[in-house]
């Protein structure tokens, strides 16, 4: 199935074909031909599955091709899209600027911990399209800042995990503020959980419930290598290995823009020929990054999570984190440009002591256990300390523990599990970075026109021999080879 076959205006299709999107995943054509009808969804989605161009797809077609109706004053929003975390609200606010590349469709992102007043700015403007996260709506809504009257269409993404942390009753107050009749509702969820049933049938209209299988299984031929490195060996270790096989074709995620720049400008002064991919980046810029990587005028590509969403290579041999995602589904995505269509491929992660949790956490996502190897010459200084009892434990081969923490081997649970921040809900606060508290202050707004850069976001061992396992009764996860390239 193409996206054509969805039903999808030539202003979509122009630039899903330009970002290298030619085959809609499940819950893409299940949802986009539902939506563009005008129906309520109850989609069962997690995330990696696409889920953004499935709501994001139709509603921009919506606003393309519905005139707004004028009236006094700013314009109105005609489509909110709700999402828990600033982080997935600007990932979301993004994604829907660059399918909205041939629109002129005026947009804002507002979310907690940041001042307002550059919200206020946007919103005095107005804007058709808001992604916002509850508690600093809500923030709006109390200031008599927004006026969500003319809302055509609501978004809740990931409501699952805003019920989880608290969120319910601001998005009833908000969902008081929209109109009844004529509105649209598009409700992705990891799950279908009583309350979200509940909130279905009191705010939706005889919704089509969709499922799709999650993908977070990775293809049996590729193989998986952890290398422990000290933090301020890193670079000189993956220095190493690219050097080993300097011909062989190489993807390199790193965590930050900036990090990738300088990555990438390392191993160039080193001899190895490197071109970096990130949203800082124009499109241009990243077109002939991509073309080079391709046809193998370089052989090293850094890259972050988000700009590496347009990269479709077939048959890249080695894929190496140099930075572990923060996000253990992320290490699905980065992987599975490797070892596709039945090829062998290869998965290096370079682990330091704080990657530790992270790469616990996609240990035990996957269910698969990973041979940790030390590299001579890069054995850290310190062994790295896993933990007994957190999840994706590490086991030495032959019986022995490895090295316990101070408090009896148990590794403190990683908050969360996403590694996103949490955005504030109620006056005053604001959004916490991941791994830290929500913390009191503003908020931010990015406006402006379609295709702007997107954000983006970023682990110990011990000794040669050990493995990291994935706890009981955990089965492994296989095929899922990933096919053309998908939007989402």
């Amino acid at each position: 199935m193409s996206f054509e076959s969805l039903g999808l205006a030539p202003f979509l299709l122009r630039a899903l074909a330009e970002q290298g999107y030619d085959t809609p995943t499940p819950i893409q054509e299940q949802a986009i031909p539902l939506a563009l009808e005008g129906r309520d969804l109850l989609a069962g989605a997690q995330t990696g599955t696409g889920k953004t161009a499935a709501f994001g797809l139709p509603l921009l077609q919506h606003l393309g091709t519905s005139p707004q109706v004028v009236g006094n004053g700013p314009r109105k929003p005609r489509v909110l899209v709700l999402a828990p975390t600033r982080e997935l609200a600007t990932q979301v606010h993004d994604s829907l600027r660059s399918y909205s590349k041939y629109l002129r469709i005026p947009s804002a992102v507002i979310y907690g911990g940041v001042g307002m007043g550059n919200q206020l700015d946007v919103l005095r403007r107005g804007v058709d399209l808001l992604v916002a996260c509850p508690g600093r709506l809500i923030d709006h809504l109390e200031r008599r800042s927004i006026d969500l009257s003319g809302i055509e269409i609501l978004v809740l993404d990931e409501a699952d995990r805003m019920l989880d942390m608290g969120f319910l009753p601001s998005i009833k107050r908000i969902l008081a503020k929209l109109p009844r009749q004529n509105r649209q509702t598009l409700l992705f969820s990891a799950t279908f959980a009583e309350p979200i049933k509940e909130l279905a049938l009191e705010f939706m209209r005889n919704p089509v419930q969709i499922q799709v299988t999650p993908k977070n299984t990775v293809a049996e031929t590729i193989t998986h290598r952890v290398h422990p490195v000290d933090t301020a060996r890193k670079r000189d270790l993956l220095l190493h290995l690219l050097a080993e096989d300097s011909r062989v074709q190489t993807l390199v995620f790193a965590k930050t823009k900036h990090g990738s720049d300088k990555l990438a400008l390392f191993l160039e002064k080193s001899g190895i020929k490197t071109a970096a991919i990130h949203g800082n980046k124009s499109q241009g810029q990243r077109l002939r990054a991509l073309g080079d990587f391709k046809a193998g005028r370089v052989t090293v590509l850094v890259a972050t999570d988000i700009a590496a969403r347009g990269i479709d290579i077939n048959e890249l041999p080695k894929v190496i984190n140099y930075d572990l995602p923060m996000v253990a589904e992320d290490y699905v995505h980065r992987i599975g440009r490797t070892g596709r269509n039945g090829a062998t491929g290869e998965a290096i992660s370079l682990v330091a002591q704080e990657d530790a949790k992270y790469l616990r956490q996609i240990v035990r996502l996957l269910g698969k256990d990973m041979d940790i190897s030390d590299v001579p010459g890069f054995v850290p200084q310190t062994p790295i300390r896993w933990g007994n009892s957190a999840p994706g434990k590490a086991e030495v081969a032959g019986g022995e523990r490895p090295p316990r923490r101070g408090n009896g081997g148990n590794a403190p649970r990683p908050a969360g599990g996403r590694g996103r921040g949490h955005e504030g809900s109620g006056r005053g606060r604001g959004d916490a970075q991941p791994g830290q508290r929500r913390s009191a202050g503003g908020a931010s707004a990015h406006a402006g026109q379609p295709g702007s850069p997107r954000g983006e976001r970023r682990e110990g061992a011990a000794r040669s021999g050990q493995r990291t396992s994935a706890p009981r009764g955990r089965s492994s996860g296989n095929g899922g080879n990933r096919g053309p390239r998908t939007a989402g």
